[in-house]
């Protein structure tokens, strides 16, 4: 129940976001019909759309997208037609013939029933069309299914969350109504109202077309209600309480660490060993752009305060195959230089244990063993380096040091420049893929040729070649393959791999079709070349500063068969 408190909080929440701007105009042009039978049933439709397209989205993986996108073009040909109508009215009459034998009509002169049902209709299209920014919890619906698998609590969790948007959305309807009335009474421009109307329908359909509501609405959405959301999660999220140094009666014990494969860099730890000391426990895992980030930080502290009494344990806590390979998440640690103690979570058992959902996840455990302190994600490492130091000394440990430590990364590792972000961590394999629109559509686990599309919106991508689309990944299985994407971020990282045999794999990236020059990435040079050695993270563009940030097509061409291509993020 407190988890669907909190979906419907956040949804209320996204009228306060640039992400509604697309979806307005289509709310409010029935604001000047009856509620009950226009409105409503508007929003019910939206409502129920989203919810039904989402756990579709999470339960069938990759061919839904595609249904999907098709049923978003379908949509914007609907919501097109009926925004015209509103501005020619011969065409209103036209188009209601063909619509009134289907079962609906665009005429404004339409029976009750047929109000409601047909307002219900562009109520489900404008839900195909709906793309609300995720934020945290959305994304924290979204990220449990995909760990725990879709159920009916998921598909309820996205209908609060629907109904929460529909809820703020009615007070905007009903307000948009009386602002109608008033120009109406005041300045007798009826016609003018409808044609204004329609001339909004008809920008949001611009804009939901060129990929707007995807793009540029979503990074002007990024700050706009995270910092609420997240302070809603630690209210109400009882797996994410923790919020203070201080202790409380809520507070939960340090987990038993069972369940792990192996350790490195130390013997098996257990809880009563770690009773008496500060403990930092990292989730991780060595393919995670965000916990790259993060690491430099995590061994600072380990080195700085350990003489102190803290006890610093990485949990890599893997989320795709190849990271279950204690052998690569050893020579990644050796690579990382990280001396502190890894525990190897391959089995997620100490994952569940805190019943943790975020990579990285840091817990901060005082010497009594209770979890005074959480974070999730990167940043805000001046608040965690001030709790570690309250926690020491609340055990009255001496000669604690002082002020904050200093990072100048590079390379993976270089903090990212959040504000320039306007794509989202993507997947390739068809169990969590978005934006994919290859020709023909993915068929999943079976060898198909594809080819690019004419063109990509922001934040869509593709596949050129003979591929095989698996789960969790893509394997290019004749050369030459390619991929394109199009994004907006400085930063553009691929986590690759050479296929089963190991053999190396030489690619070359490119960006508007070119070599990408002094915008190259750590693992490429300025010809675009690189060499894919092992399975992890490669950083293939890194940009200049905020200033010279755009939209950007780039596009990776594999020499030989195996490549094996996972998921983009950005930075």
């Amino acid at each position: 129940m407190i988890l669907w408190i909190l979906a419907y909080l956040g949804g209320l929440l996204t009228i306060l976001s640039p992400c509604i701007l697309p979806v307005l105009p289509f709310v409010l042009s029935r604001a000047e019909q009856p509620f009950r039978r226009s409105g409503l049933p508007l929003l019910a439709g939206m409502a129920a759309m989203f919810a039904l397209v989402s756990t579709f989205a999470v339960v069938g993986g990759g061919w839904v997208v595609h249904a999907n996108e098709w049923g978003r073009w379908l949509a914007l040909l609907v919501l097109s037609l009926f925004a015209l109508s509103l501005l020619f009215p011969q065409l209103a009459e036209w188009v209601s013939r063909p619509f009134t034998r289907l079962g609906g009509t665009l005429h404004q002169k339409e029976s009750e029933e047929r109000g409601i049902a047909h307002s219900f209709v562009l109520g489900a299209a404008t839900g195909l069309l709906w793309a609300p920014c995720a934020g945290p919890i959305l994304g924290l619906i979204l990220t449990s299914a995909a760990l725990r698998g879709a159920s009916v609590s998921t598909s309820f969790l996205l209908l609060a969350y629907a109904l929460g948007a529909a809820t703020s959305l009615s007070v905007a309807l009903l307000a948009g109504n009386r602002v109608l009335q008033g120009l109406r009474r005041y300045l007798g421009v009826d016609e003018w109202v409808r044609r204004i109307i329609g001339s909004a329908v008809l920008l949001g359909v611009l804009a939901i077309a060129f990929g707007w509501d995807r793009g540029t609405l979503t990074r002007l959405s990024r700050f706009q209600t995270e910092s609420v959301e997240q302070k809603l999660i630690h209210l109400l999220h009882p797996e994410s309480v923790a919020s203070t140094a201080e202790p409380s009666a809520a507070e939960s014990q340090l987990p038993e660490l069972n369940g792990v494969v192996s350790w490195i860099n130390s013997p098996p730890l257990t809880r009563e060993m770690l009773r008496g000391q500060v403990v930092l426990i990292d989730f991780w895992t060595y393919s995670c752009i965000n916990c790259l980030r993060s690491l430099p930080y995590i061994e600072a502290w380990s080195k700085k305060y350990k003489a102190s009494g803290l006890v610093v344990i990485g949990v890599h806590t893997p989320e795709f195959a190849f990271e279950k390979n204690p052998a690569n998440v050893a020579k990644a640690v050796r690579e990382l230089g990280i001396t502190y103690p890894v525990a190897i979570d391959s089995q997620y058992a100490i994952w569940n244990a805190f019943g943790n959902q975020y990579w990285p996840a840091h817990y901060f455990i005082d010497a009594s063993g209770k979890i005074r302190h959480t974070h999730f994600g990167e940043g805000e490492y001046e608040e965690s380096e001030h709790v570690i130091q309250q926690l020491l000394a609340e055990t009255h440990a001496q000669d604690i040091p002082t002020g904050v430590v200093q990072i100048r990364a590079d390379g993976t590792e270089a903090p990212s420049l959040a504000q320039a972000v306007g794509s989202p961590e993507t997947y390739i394999g068809y169990k969590r893929s978005e934006n994919q629109i290859s020709i023909p559509p993915v068929k999943p686990d079976q060898e198909t040729v594809y080819s690019f599309p004419s063109g990509l919106s922001l934040n869509q991508w593709s596949l050129a070649g003979r591929w095989k689309v698996q789960a969790e990944n893509a394997t290019l299985l004749r050369a030459p393959g390619k991929i394109a994407f199009h994004f907006h971020a400085r930063d553009l990282h691929l986590v690759l791999g050479p296929g089963a045999e190991g053999r190396p794999i030489s690619f070359i990236v490119r960006l508007e079709g070119k070599a990408p020059g002094k915008d190259h990435g750590a693992d490429t040079d300025e010809s675009g070349r690189g060499i894919i050695r092992e399975q992890r993270l490669y950083q293939l563009i890194r940009q200049g500063g905020a200033g010279d940030i755009r939209d950007r097509l780039f596009e990776i061409e594999f020499s030989g068969p195996g490549a094996q291509a996972f998921a983009f993020t950005f930075g």
